[in-house]
């Protein structure tokens, strides 16, 4: 993260007694990354994070690959996707690649366990419901729009509030962070960019459980869901701070960048990640050049496949879309908009469509997953008959 926060009670100097009202010490623990020199945060908990009961392994986290893997524009309807499962275990993997997973989760359930996922960032998109991530450095509410990026380490939780729920889920082995040119060398971002640090939401609210007794936190690593029962509930932490936490960042608040001729995707961008990027399309005033083409141009993303997530309103250059939709747009083929969709976008003011676009710049696959949702004529849409 680009700022500096703290949360609850911690004491003047790191790394020296901090003591209970009792006289007992709390207990310090770091969380960094890339060792010690990455961003990083100090937790003061009532117990030791490090008290575990007993230990289960829960299985592989291994997806299992679609057996056609022909080349070809892909389209799957998510909402066509049974409900089910809690918001960790209900997640159906259907794009992925060795540096980041993405899936869905409608789940019906609430989470009745913690998670920690120790391999990498994670990024959910909230299409639909409302509640509060619950996490190891408090809470954030959430709603319709936002994207919470969770850091690698993060105990945390789901709370839905019993909402009809449906996420885009980001699963990478690195870190989610702002774009490069968008922030100076301290960090803070600048003039030029489509938001600012007013837009991010941390945690604001802190509750300390002190309390003992068996919980379960499953947490992913080394390929594998492991449950850990601990003798304590793990939201312990009484204060914190550092540069290293969960946000929340909301697709509304994402200013566009326009100008006299189409612009580019990456003026969409708002977040980065190992090998790819983030990208948001709102509502946004088109070319004002008097010989516009407000559609994008064909074009081929020749080392980068292209996810479109489609969220609300008419995507300009697409047809047959639906809410919910994600279409795989993979390198290696040109791609551009559907026939009639040029000509129709001339003299267009406006666009009222919210999209979310995930770039890679390593070949996606689809999981045997996304089979049960693919509609498999998209690839012959472009034929103008």
């Amino acid at each position: 993260m680009p700022f500096y926060h703290k949360l609850g009670n911690i004491p003047h100097k790191r790394h020296t007694q901090f003591r209970k009202p009792d006289g007992s010490l709390y207990s310090e623990q770091l969380m960094g990354t890339k060792g010690f020199s990455g961003v990083e945060a100090l937790l003061y908990h009532h117990y030791p994070p490090t008290a575990i009961l007993k230990v289960e392994d829960l299985g592989s986290t291994a997806i299992e690959l679609e057996p056609d893997g022909a080349l070809r524009h892909r389209h799957l309807k998510t909402f066509a996707h049974k409900p089910g499962g809690d918001p960790i275990g209900g997640r159906r993997m259907l794009l992925v690649n060795n540096d980041v997973r993405m899936g869905i989760v409608h789940p019906t359930e609430p989470q009745t366990y913690f998670y920690r996922n120790g391999e990498g960032d994670e990024m959910l998109f909230v299409h639909e419901g409302e509640g509060v991530l619950e996490t190891i450095f408090g809470n954030i509410p959430y709603r319709r729009g936002d994207y919470l990026v969770i850091p690698i380490g993060t105990t945390y939780r789901v709370n839905t509030n019993g909402t009809p729920t449906k996420m885009l889920v980001l699963e990478t082995v690195g870190e989610i962070t702002t774009p490069n040119r968008y922030r100076n060398e301290h960090g803070q971002l600048l003039e030029h960019a489509p938001f600012c640090e007013r837009d991010i939401r941390v945690p604001m609210e802190l509750t300390p459980h002190d309390e003992k007794g068996e919980f379960a936190v499953h947490v992913r690593a080394h390929g594998r869901m492991t449950k850990h029962v601990l003798d304590h509930h793990p939201f312990d932490v009484v204060g914190w701070d550092g540069y290293l936490y969960p946000f929340a960042f909301n697709i509304e608040d994402f200013e566009p960048i326009t100008g006299r001729v189409h612009q580019p995707p990456p003026v969409h961008q708002t977040f980065s990640g190992p090998n790819f990027v983030v990208c948001s399309f709102v509502p946004r005033m088109f070319d004002y050049h008097p010989e516009a083409i407000p559609a994008p141009y064909n074009h081929s993303n020749v080392e980068s496949d292209e996810v479109l997530y489609y969220v609300e309103g008419n995507f300009m250059s697409r047809r047959g879309v639906d809410l919910g939709s994600i279409t795989l747009h993979p390198s290696g083929m040109p791609h551009g908009p559907h026939p009639g969709t040029v000509e129709g976008s001339i003299g267009k003011a406006a666009t009222e469509e919210l999209a979310v676009m995930v770039d890679t710049f390593k070949p996606l696959y689809l999981t045997k997953e996304a089979l049960s949702i693919e509609e498999p004529s998209y690839t012959y849409s472009w034929v103008n008959h």
